[in-house]
């Protein structure tokens, strides 16, 4: 007995949002576990006045796909990463780049913008 069309819109709809949707995390967690990732992430687990004005637990958020800021090439990266902490919230800003493909990420710039300055 075939679906009436209104039953299957909706089940069409339910499957590609929620493909949509795994496939959306599945790239931010590709991305969190990338080594120009995790790489910037140590200056700031490091660093005492950063853990300070966040406060600990210091939680790193999944990068936001949509924003523009958010760039990554074969030799250069360039990402804002959201950040919280138990007093303040805010993004990492990091720029990385390589000196040829397969070869170690080096971070340039890397600083924290706190949202209550």
């Amino acid at each position: 007995m075939p679906l009436p069309l209104g039953k299957w819109v909706l089940f069409s709809s339910v499957v590609v949002s929620g493909s949509c949707a795994l496939t959306y995390y599945l790239i931010q967690k590709a991305f969190s576990r990338a080594s120009y990732y995790e790489l910037v992430l140590e200056p700031l687990h490091s660093h005492p006045e950063s853990l300070e004005a966040l406060c600990t637990p210091l939680n790193i958020h999944y990068l936001h796909l949509t924003d523009k800021y958010n760039f990554v090439d074969i030799a250069s990266t360039q990402l804002k990463i959201p950040v919280s902490g138990f007093k303040s919230e805010g993004h990492l800003y990091v720029s990385s780049s390589r000196d040829a493909p397969f070869q170690r990420w080096h971070p340039q710039d890397v600083f924290l913008n706190l949202k209550d300055g």
